[in-house]
């Protein structure tokens, strides 16, 4: 048997807030050895990404640390900030779990692989440049030069994590940290990714601590797995026999959480709630002295739909297929051309300040829960915002039912006077999930709302989604690429690709009888994903 080329003894992280403290991570210790994969797996508020975080010291100020992180002969926690700097994306690189917070807005995507390839391995401008646009092409993004001059914002969120996954191998590292990498993936680009994962691990002879709620991926992609909970590893072995002989309840609860269900049938009178017509979203590309407009970037085009009261419209596709673009133009916080109308009121003629009334009614929660919460404000100020801003509620009422909407989305009440970098990736989204619930909408835009929750979690509040959708009779436009969700949440589904509509028709019908052969790749690649459990 090789010698470990990580280990980690008896970890113990506590986190020290307004006076009090409390263990993310308690006694944990595991191993890593030279080209293998260690899958980490448990519910969204495990300790699994603290763990991870750990190992590159890169948790928080208020985090202490006990025990030993041992890598090359020495303790990485009794390293200097210094010292940590060379090991830090040159010998142990990290995919971080939401691209938007870890990537910088202010640079464009080259000179963030660039900075990588400068720093750690001294590469002079043009051989950067090369090296960047390799990377790319190696990720899997298209028009790879075009995407290098690219600020973050301008790219769909799995190009980000795509983005993110090349400045990640840039120096090809020993170790690589992958937290949640192919949470905002649709299923065809995350076989892609996993396949060039292992491609490169044999390559390089990289170990990966690969950190997901997704047992079917940790299944395909794992030697060995380590189950967390609440801080503690409660059970690890080889994936085969923890996945065939579970010992601890816990793991069999996980391996048993799928989506299930389908939405309540919509009532018979079919009132339209949310309709556009002959949407069009284009971005132009400059270029020249001047900056004249020399193509577009056609991210929706003359695209028609409708929602009905209590109906929600899956809309599913690969990560750059329009999905998020047509979201925010119905919403109009995104310019376009075309209709909108909104119980009947014609959106499209109005502007943002007309607009304002309408925004209580239009609800969004977004992909990135992190990028969407204030970290400067509590978790009651920020659920609290919109109805601040609407005038809804005097102070006492105000906080009735902050109150009640966290218990209503599986929150403890008592955290309202913590900020988001206290919660998980799940938790976050929970919180912008309230925010938009405790305005009572007639539409919620649900972009990705699952990708960052574990399957018991995820089935936990797709129950909720359709709890509530009984109860206040609202509609949701579901964006996702997860076909597993999509099924249990949706009465009609659309399929996007390159910014139009290839097919649309009822859940059933979609699912049994899809009529184009992209609609079939979708499926059968979530089906094989599925497989894998």
């Amino acid at each position: 048997m090789t010698s470990p080329l990580l280990q980690i003894k008896d970890l113990k992280v506590r986190f020290n807030h307004n006076g009090g403290s409390s263990d993310a991570v308690k006694n944990v210790s595991f191993e890593l050895f030279p080209g293998e994969t260690l899958g980490l797996v448990g519910e969204s508020g495990s300790g699994k990404s603290i763990s991870a975080l750990s190992i590159l010291q890169l948790l928080p100020e208020n985090a202490s640390h006990q025990g030993e992180i041992v890598f090359a002969g020495k303790n990485l926690l009794a390293l200097s900030e210094r010292e940590m700097r060379g090991v830090r994306g040159h010998q142990i690189g990290m995919i971080f779990q939401e691209p938007m917070t870890a990537l910088n807005p202010l640079h464009t995507i080259e000179k963030q692989i660039c900075e990588v390839l400068s720093l750690h391995l001294g590469m002079r401008p043009q051989p950067a440049h090369q090296r960047a646009l390799e990377l790319l092409e190696v990720v899997g993004i298209q028009e790879p030069a075009k995407k290098l001059s690219a600020y973050p914002h301008e790219l769909s969120g799995g190009q980000r994590q795509r983005a993110m996954i090349a400045m990640a191998l840039a120096c090809e590292p020993k170790i690589l940290i992958a937290d949640e990498p192919t949470t905002a993936l649709d299923v065809t680009v995350q076989r892609q990714i996993l396949t060039l994962l292992a491609e490169l691990q044999q390559k390089l002879g990289m170990a990966i601590l690969f950190i997901s709620h997704d047992l079917n991926l940790i299944h395909h992609v794992s030697h060995r797995i380590c189950v967390m909970k609440h801080g503690e590893l409660i059970e690890t072995g080889a994936t085969e026999a923890v996945f065939n002989q579970p010992k601890h309840p816990y793991t069999i609860e996980l391996l048993n959480a799928e989506p299930s269900g389908a939405p309540a049938p919509v009532s018979g009178e079919h009132h339209k709630v949310i309709e556009g017509r002959d949407i069009r979203v284009w971005f132009p590309v400059k270029a020249g002295f001047f900056r004249r407009t020399v193509d577009h970037i056609k991210a929706v085009t003359d695209l028609s739909i409708s929602v009905a009261k209590g109906e929600t419209l899956g809309i599913v596709g690969e990560s750059g297929s329009g999905k998020t673009t047509l979201g925010m133009a119905l919403l109009k916080l995104q310019e376009s051309q075309g209709q909108i109308y909104f119980e009947g009121e014609a959106l499209h003629l109005l502007n943002q300040k007309q607009c304002r009334p309408y925004r209580r009614q239009m609800q969004v929660v977004f992909q990135d829960p992190y990028g969407s919460l204030s970290p400067r404000m509590t978790i009651a100020d920020i659920i609290g915002e919109g109805l601040d801003i609407h005038q809804l509620a005097s102070d006492s009422e105000r906080d009735d039912l902050i109150i009640k909407v966290m218990a209503e989305v599986g929150l403890d009440p008592q955290w309202r006077h913590r900020y988001p970098h206290e919660f998980s990736g799940g938790q976050r989204q929970r919180i912008a999930i309230a925010r938009a619930l405790v305005l009572k909408p007639g539409l919620i835009i649900l972009d990705e709302p699952t990708s960052a929750l574990d399957r018991t979690v995820q089935s936990q509040v797709i129950e909720l989604l359709r709890d509530l959708q009984k109860k206040y009779n609202l509609s949701y436009i579901f964006i996702s690429h997860d076909l597993a969700v999509v099924k249990a949440m949706s009465h009609r589904i659309l399929v996007m690709k390159d910014g139009e509509i290839i097919e649309q028709g009822s859940t059933e019908q979609i699912f049994h009888h899809p009529q184009t052969g992209y609609t079939r790749e979708l499926l059968q690649a979530a089906f094989e994903s599925h497989q894998r459990h």
